[in-house]
């Protein structure tokens, strides 16, 4: 065989997926969004709790991305699905939050569940629900969004690209001006 016959990965070969990094990530996703989950639901009483049990959960969306593309992974997760997770976060925090100041409590004053309200291990239930139903969704959809908007990358005006910097059908050249692919181009 010669070197004529091995071209190096360019523009114009498509990215080509391993297959050892899609086995490994099939095999380690169940038990690290698992461990995610353990971790958000033992918050309350051990540690650990929402922050790092979305963290982790995050990550294993990241690891899926990583191994099979961004683009099928953000056509599975939608952006709806990422921005719905971490709004239903904010309204759920913002709920329990506000559910004592509404019975002239506190911010967060968990006790009055208890006592005011007289819910059977209210303290309890309005903490794990902060962090189960609050700020595990926050941290997660705030991790992955965040992935997906660097992901896309950014075009020279310092804009996302397609969000109304660029024509998303133009690619920037290092001079500035705008270079417009040919029909069928993929790039």
């Amino acid at each position: 065989m010669s070197n004529d016959e091995y071209e190096p990965v360019g523009e114009n070969q498509p990215y080509v997926e391993s297959q050892v990094i899609m086995t490994t990530v099939r095999v380690i996703v169940p038990f690290t969004f698992t461990y995610g989950l353990y971790l958000t639901f033992h918050g309350g009483g051990s540690p650990g709790g929402g922050f790092q049990g979305g963290a982790i959960i995050g990550a294993t969306i990241l690891m899926i991305a990583f191994a099979f593309g961004i683009e099928p992974t953000r056509e599975w997760l939608s952006n709806r699905v990422v921005v719905g997770l971490a709004s239903g976060g904010v309204l759920a925090f913002a709920l329990i939050g506000l559910i004592p100041v509404a019975i002239d409590g506190r911010f967060l004053e968990h006790g009055l569940y208890e006592s005011a309200l007289e819910i059977y291990h209210g303290k309890k239930y309005a903490l794990e629900g902060v962090e189960i139903i609050g700020i595990m969704p926050i941290v997660a959809g705030v991790v992955v969004g965040l992935f997906f908007v660097i992901a896309a990358g950014f075009s020279g005006g310092g804009r996302l690209a397609g969000d109304g910097g660029e024509r998303s059908s133009e690619r920037s050249r290092s001079d500035g001006s705008a270079e417009r692919p040919e029909r069928g181009d993929s790039r």
